[in-house]
């Protein structure tokens, strides 16, 4: 790989979004990192790369950091979509606040870093782009409505831009990691598991590199499951 391919990831300060940004350092990606902590700046630095501390929500610090990698590199070949925890509750005790926050954390905070990348990818040749979703996109759980029903809307935005976008070669694709040790775990949900585990962050941020790279070239618009078989009958 070319040393001089950039990713960018947003949400990148923990969890998922902060090893895909591992990984694709190591992979040979020059790597950029929104995050709302200020870890995800501190991992730039320590990668080598690019920080901006500011929210997928807001369309100022996501162009803050596309303008950034673009002053930089000049290019941006990746973009790793990922995203923090929206509201839980009663499906219709939800207020519709809750349904509107919720909107901003799953869907939006995907919408709007494509809305300034694909163009720029078109413009070049060619990128892709990985959403972390959920595993439980298309069949949701009640313990995570908001992420559900706003996760199946990601599904449907991914194939439209995935459809649009092909003859200029950008990929979209998500994944649909299940439970994962960034979450909190239970003998139940372990147990509800086929594999017996849960996956590690690392498994989904090489799953997230394969769908960057070359190797991958031939899919787009797909949701991939990463769950352990968590789904398996579905």
């Amino acid at each position: 790989m070319a040393s001089e391919k950039v990713a960018l990831v947003t949400a990148g300060g923990s969890g998922m979004g902060a090893a895909a940004a591992r990984r694709l350092a190591r992979d040979g990606y020059r790597v950029g990192i929104l995050s709302s902590s200020g870890k995800g700046e501190a991992l730039a630095k320590e990668l080598g790369g690019i920080g901006v501390t500011g929210s997928n929500q807001s369309p100022d610090d996501l162009k803050r950091l596309v303008d950034n990698a673009m002053a930089q590199w000049g290019r941006i070949d990746a973009l790793v979509n990922s995203a923090g925890h929206g509201p839980r509750g009663k499906v219709l005790e939800l207020s519709d606040d809750d349904w509107h926050s919720a909107m901003d954390v799953y869907l939006l905070s995907a919408i709007r870093p494509a809305r300034l990348v694909v163009p720029i990818m078109a413009g070049q040749g060619g990128g892709a782009i990985v959403n972390i979703s959920t595993a439980w996109a298309f069949e949701p759980s009640p313990m995570f409505p908001t992420s559900g029903v706003m996760r199946a809307g990601l599904a449907s935005f991914t194939k439209m831009v995935a459809d649009e976008y092909a003859s200029a070669n950008v990929r979209i694709n998500n994944i649909l990691p299940g439970w994962i040790d960034s979450l909190p775990e239970t003998p139940e949900r372990r147990q509800a598991v086929p594999l017996g585990r849960y996956g590690t962050a690392e498994e989904i941020a090489a799953t997230v590199a394969f769908l960057l790279s070359d190797g991958a070239g031939y899919i787009t618009g797909q949701n991939l499951r990463v769950d352990g078989g968590l789904m398996r009958s579905i």
